[in-house]
């Protein structure tokens, strides 16, 4: 039976925590001492904890939960039944429940909330809307020539070279490095204890997320024929395009605005859509922001999409396009409840046999009256 930490391991891959907001609380909220060692019995998906979703997991005889939404944004002075919070910890608690969100890092993801809705809407030619900065650092590192391949290929398999949409992205060049080994404990790849000497070698430069610098370094030193290999890691101050809040992207052909709009509303199962006023006659570019994303507004505009899409637009923001795009007010739980077969391919496609579903309560918690005559 897998262990608590290999259900989650595929969604923090697909989504580390490193790529949530700062605000943000995504990662283990009630978990064990050990996920590595604690078997799991099923996994419940949702958008939001609920009680209703805990009782789900308890009756089934699931451990964990895997919601969207964290439970815990701030620190709890007490736990008693006086708030549903305190009481969704009390009762996941009490029945050995773990409780795992992917929040803001799963909205920035390749593959993600935004990612998923721009396909299920048909969008071509995605793109990150909002771009992550101060993600990537360069690693450059030295190598004699004749392990230079076998090094940078390691490198790259660890995760480096990643730039949009090119992977095992590198720089090489030759030159010589001088090093003497000054003391009789050394083991020399190559030289004399005692002699300076000069190696040919290879200079690679490469990009590295962040979040992977510990990782991609360790591999270095394990690969690397020398002893004390030379490397340095420089910030850059560069977008990572790959990784983002929103996309953007296009239709395979222009509609009519008014048609593409009951094309959301249908693609979501929205009763109806809040929108502000039309801006053009035709749709061909689409921006959009699963969930909150009222402040990616100038940002939609700047990308030249006719509509954008997202959730909890108030009053005053939907004059904020007036003649330039239309703004659409999805639902927050609507623009991100297609993240629930997200969770369900990255696990299912590591376990395939491993007892993983979608909680059968709804955990939206607007609902929608629609007028009778």
């Amino acid at each position: 039976m897998p262990t608590l930490h290999d259900i989650i391991a595929p969604i923090e891959a697909a989504a580390p925590c490193a790529w949530q907001e700062n605000w943000d609380n995504a990662g283990w909220q009630i978990c064990p001492a050990d996920p590595k060692t604690t078997e799991c019995t099923g996994a419940l998906l949702t958008l939001d904890v609920t009680e209703a979703v805990v009782s789900e997991a308890a009756r089934e005889g699931y451990n964990l939960i895997v919601s969207h939404h964290p439970l815990l944004f701030k620190g709890l002075k007490q736990i008693t039944a006086s708030t549903p919070q305190e009481r969704i910890v009390a009762e996941a608690i009490r029945n050995g429940i773990a409780i795992y969100s992917a929040h803001t890092n799963m909205d920035s993801a390749p593959g993600g909330v935004n990612f998923q809705l721009a396909e299920m809407l048909g969008l071509t030619d995605i793109e990150v809307l909002i771009p992550r900065d101060n993600d990537l650092v360069k690693l450059v590192f030295y190598t004699p020539s004749a392990e230079a391949e076998r090094v940078r290929s390691a490198i790259l398999e660890a995760g480096a070279g990643h730039i949009g949409k090119y992977d095992s992205c590198s720089y090489n060049n030759e030159g010589f490095g001088t090093f003497r080994a000054a003391s009789d404990t050394c083991r020399p790849f190559a030289g004399q204890i005692g002699e300076l000497h000069r190696e040919p070698e290879i200079r690679t430069e490469t990009v590295v997320p962040r979040h992977l610098a510990g990782h991609i370094v360790d591999t270095l030193k394990k690969v690397h024929p020398y002893e004390e290999p030379a490397y340095d890691i420089i910030p850059l101050e560069l977008p990572h395009r790959g990784v983002g809040l929103g996309c953007v992207g296009n239709l395979p052909q222009a509609v009519p605005a008014a048609e593409f709009l009951q094309h959301i509303a249908r693609t979501l199962n929205m009763p109806y859509l809040r929108h502000s006023e039309i801006a053009t006659e035709t749709v061909r570019r689409v921006a959009l922001c699963g969930g909150s994303g009222a402040e990616f507004i100038p940002a939609a505009i700047a990308s030249g999409a006719q509509v954008y899409l997202t959730a909890d637009l108030k009053y005053h923001d939907f004059q904020r396009g007036t003649g330039v795009i239309t703004l659409v007010d999805g639902g927050h739980f609507e623009t991100e409840q297609q993240l629930l077969d997200v969770f369900y391919k990255l696990i299912s496609k590591k376990m395939p046999n491993f007892a993983v579903r979608r909680a059968a309560m709804p955990s939206n918690p607007v609902g929608y009256l629609l007028r009778t005559r």
